[in-house]
C-alpha cells in the first residue's frame, strides 16, 4: 500500500497530523550539526552495497495549464531517473494550494483518482531519493508552509550548507520546523523576511544561504523559479503553446520533460537568478551575481539522461566525446567494445568509434527489477548483480573485452561485473571509465559515501585494478573530461569529487573530533 501525505485537498483531511508521531532524529551532515540534508546522510549505507552514485531529485513547474496536476505528472515520470523513493505535486488555483506526497515511484503515488484531487492552472512537483523508511516521508517534497506570507509550497533539488546557526536564529525567532530537511529553511527565512513584498523576500532570503539548490516555489496565484549562485544544479525554462490564449510555462531539472509536455526550451534559468511567473508574464531578477559559475560536471558523466540539455550542452554529445577521448588516452588491443548499461553505452559508443573495435551489447540489463526481491535462501554470489546484468555467453566467450562504465565508487560493483564477464568466458577484461578516480565526496546533493568508502581516494590505480580483477585499468583524465563537457558558453564546472577541491568552505563532521579535557 503506498503511504500518501495529503495537505490542503477539498473534503480530505489532512494527514500532517498522524505523520507527526514517526519519530525521525535529526541526522549530522557536512556544514549543518543537527540538521538533516535534503539529501539525507549517505554515510549509513550498507558498505557491501555499491550504488551508482545517485542525483537526489528532480523538479518541475506548471504555471497556466487547466490541467496542470497531469503536466506536472507526466514531467516527474520523465524525471523519474533522478530519485525513486518519495515524489510529490502541489497544485494551486489562485485560492487553494493543495500537496500530495507519498513513497515510492510516480507511478505509484499518482493514480488517476489521486491526481483528480489536485485542482488548478499552478503546480509544482518533486521526485527524490531518500533515506528508506516511513519517516522519510516528512522529508517528501514539495514542503508546503504556511506562513505570516501566506501558504508557499517549495520543491528543491540540492544541498545547502552552513545551517547550523540560520536554523538556531530562525527558531529563536519562533519558527516551527515541520521537517528536518534544508529546504524547509529556505521557506522559514521567506516567512521571518521583514522585506515589504513576497519577491523581495525570497530573493532576500536566498542570498542568504550557500550551497546547491534549484527550486521551483508556489504561492496561491504565483510560480517562482531559481537557481544558486554557482549553478550547481541545471534548471531549464520552457513553453506550451497555446494558440487559444497566454502561453504555459513550464520549469524542469531536465530538458527531456518537455519532451513528454511537448514544449518548446526557452533557455536555462541563470545562476543567481530568481524568475517569476504570473498572469502578467514572466519577470526575473538576479539575487545574486558576479561568483564564479561551479555546475556538475557530474551531471554530464552520469545522472542527466543522454536526451536532455544541460548547462547549455547536449548530455549525449559530451558522453560521446567521454569515450572517443578514453579511446585516445587509454587503448588496449581487443575484440570488443561492450558497456555496462545503461549508463555506460553512449560513452562506449563513442570509444568503439575512436578505436574502430566492435560494439557489442554484451551485458543485457534486466529493465524489471523492483525495488526490493527475494532472494533465495541459499545466497548467491554477486546475486544483486546477476539479478539486473546477465551476460552474453556466445559474444563475450574467447573474446579480449573492454569493458566501459562512468564510474567506479567502491569497487565492489566493479569487481562483481568483472567477475562476471570473465565467467562468461571472456580471455580478457579491460575497464575503462568515463570519469577520472572519485576520490571525495560531494555535499552539493548528491548522495556519496564517505572518503574512507571511496576505494580511489584508499587507493592506487594498480591497487584498484587488482581489487576488480581486471586485467587493466584506466579513467579518462580530469582535462580530457573539462575539454569533452566544455560548450560554446565555457560553462565552469564543479570537480570536486575528483580533486577534493570545493568551491565552497565545508567542514566535514568526521574530521571533528570530540574535545578533550586536561585536568
Amino acid at each position: 500500500m503506498t503511504l500518501r501525505l495529503y495537505q490542503g485537498i477539498a473534503g480530505v483531511a489532512d494527514t500532517t497530523g498522524q505523520l507527526s508521531t514517526v519519530h525521525c532524529p535529526l541526522s549530522t551532515v557536512a556544514g549543518a550539526p543537527g540538521l538533516a540534508s535534503e539529501t539525507g546522510d549517505p554515510r549509513h549505507k550498507n558498505p557491501e552495497e555499491d550504488p551508482k552514485l545517485r542525483e537526489e531529485c528532480g523538479v518541475v513547474a506548471i504555471h497556466g495549464h487547466p490541467d496542470a496536476a497531469r503536466q506536472a505528472y507526466l514531467a516527474l515520470y520523465a524525471l523519474q531517473h533522478r530519485g525513486q523513493e518519495s515524489a510529490g505535486i502541489a497544485t494551486a488555483d489562485g485560492q487553494f494550494l493543495a500537496n500530495i506526497k507519498g513513497m515510492g515511484l510516480v507511478s505509484e503515488i499518482f493514480t488517476d483518482d489521486v491526481l483528480a484531487k489536485l485542482r488548478g492552472s499552478m503546480a509544482i512537483g518533486h521526485t527524490r531519493y531518500s533515506t528508506t523508511g516511513d519517516s522519510a516521508l516528512l522529508n517528501a517534497q514539495p514542503i508546503r508552509v504556511d506562513s505570516t506570507k501566506g501558504l508557499i509550497a517549495i520543491a528543491h533539488n540540492g544541498n545547502l550548507v552552513h545551517l547550523g546557526n540560520l536554523r538556531a536564529r530562525l527558531e529563536r525567532d519562533g519558527a516551527y520546523f515541520q521537517t528536518t530537511s534544508d529546504s524547509e529553511i529556505i521557506v522559514q527565512l521567506i516567512a521571518h523576511s521583514r522585506a515589504g513584498t513576497l519577491v523581495d523576500a525570497i530573493a532576500d532570503s536566498l542570498s542568504q544561504v550557500e550551497g546547491a539548490f534549484s527550486i521551483v516555489m508556489m504561492t496561491r496565484d504565483r510560480i517562482f523559479a531559481a537557481r544558486d549562485p554557482r549553478g550547481f544544479r541545471p534548471l531549464s525554462m520552457g513553453r506550451i503553446k497555446n494558440p487559444d490564449g497566454p502561453d504555459t510555462i513550464v520549469f524542469a531539472s531536465e530538458t527531456c520533460a518537455f519532451d513528454l509536455l511537448r514544449a518548446e526550451f526557452i533557455r536555462d534559468v541563470l545562476p543567481g537568478e530568481l524568475v517569476m511567473v504570473t498572469e502578467d508574464g514572466v519577470t526575473s531578477r538576479q539575487f545574486s551575481s558576479g561568483v564564479p559559475q561551479s555546475s556538475c560536471i557530474f551531471e554530464h558523466v552520469y545522472f542527466a539522461r543522454p536526451d536532455s540539455r544541460v548547462f547549455g550542452r547536449w548530455v549525449q554529445e559530451s558522453r560521446d566525446r567521454m569515450g572517443r577521448q578514453l579511446a585516445r588516452e587509454s587503448g588496449v588491443p581487443a575484440d570488443l567494445v561492450v558497456p555496462v548499461p545503461d549508463s555506460g553505452v553512449t560513452a562506449a559508443l563513442g570509444y568503439a568509434e575512436e578505436s574502430g573495435i566492435r560494439f557489442r551489447l554484451g551485458l543485457i540489463r534486466n529493465h524489471y527489477v523492483g525495488r526490493t526481491f527475494i532472494e533465495p535462501e541459499q545466497r548467491v554470489r554477486d546475486f544483486g548483480v546477476r539479478l539486473k546484468l546477465n551476460p552474453v555467453h556466445n559474444l563475450l566467450a574467447g573474446k579480449r573485452v573492454i569493458l566501459i562504465d562512468d564510474s567506479i565508487i567502491r569497487g565492489t560493483t566493479s569487481r562483481k561485473i568483472v567477475r562476471m564477464v570473465r565467467g562468461a568466458g571472456a580471455k580478457e577484461v579491460h575497464l575503462r571509465i568515463s570519469c577520472p578516480p572519485t576520490i571525495s565526496p560531494c555535499f552539493y546533493g548528491v548522495d556519496t559515501p564517505s572518503k574512507r568508502d571511496l576505494i580511489a581516494a584508499n587507493k592506487s590505480i594498480e591497487e584498484i585494478c587488482q581489487y576488480i580483477e581486471a586485467d587493466s585499468l584506466a579513467y579518462l583524465s580530469l582535462d580530457g573530461l573539462l575539454k569533452c563537457c566544455q560548450g560554446e558558453d565555457h560553462t565552469g564546472y564543479c570537480t570536486a569529487c575528483y580533486t577534493g577541491i570545493y568551491p565552497t568552505q565545508w567542514v566535514d563532521v568526521e574530521d571533528i573530533l570530540p574535545a578533550t579535557v586536561s585536568l
